[in-house]
């Protein structure tokens, strides 16, 4: 099934490039919940004007798309700068929140996703949104929109090894900001 979607948006992507309006609205329709994801994680309520720009950017350099390599980072990528550009362009708002709504669950399979999953809402926004911008848009593609180290690679513009680096770097500052309830309790605990 996998296979059928890749060739699917290949095709998709193929047609788009040759002009088709509507092939690329599927390309749309397929990634808008990840580009909005990682445009708000960047530009905050600015995130849906960044997207669709990005989108219009997207579609206008699908000419210099090397067919065949992976569309989602190449896009989210688009996507990043442009909510970039946003965020440079507009006044900074108080109590900026990320749009989480639909962020995949948790899989357990790490430290790090499990501690995602057990947080609140709350707590992880205030967390995330205090780490710099790089920080943000590295947690966001792989927690947030689900993106293997290969495809942050891309999207990034950098080596593999560069991607687990920035997130174990990412996961340390995430840590940090994050509130101390367990070992509080231990420590107070040890003293009673």
């Amino acid at each position: 099934m996998g296979g059928e979607d890749r060739l699917d948006e290949t095709e998709l992507v193929e047609q788009a490039k040759a002009g088709d309006l509507e092939a690329f609205g599927r390309l749309v329709v397929e990634h808008q919940r990840a580009a909005i994801r990682v445009a708000y994680v960047i530009a905050g309520s600015d995130a849906e004007d960044a997207a669709q720009e990005a989108f219009v950017k997207a579609f206008r350099a699908l000419g210099r798309f090397r067919s065949g390599s992976p569309f989602r980072p190449w896009l989210l990528r688009i996507v990043a700068n442009e909510a970039r550009n946003h965020r440079r362009g507009a006044t900074r708002r108080a109590g900026l929140a990320l749009r989480l709504a639909d962020a995949p669950p948790a899989t357990g399979r790490s430290p790090e996703e499990t501690v995602l999953a057990a947080l609140t809402r709350d707590e992880l926004v205030r967390a995330v949104s205090g780490l710099p911008e790089r920080d943000r848009l590295t947690l966001a593609y792989r927690f947030f929109v689900g993106l293997s180290e290969a495809e942050m690679a891309t999207a990034m513009s950098c080596r593999p090894g560069t991607v687990k680096s920035r997130l174990a770097r990412a996961l340390t500052r995430l840590r940090q900001a994050l509130p101390d309830e367990p070992a509080a309790e231990s420590s107070e605990a040890s003293h009673g």
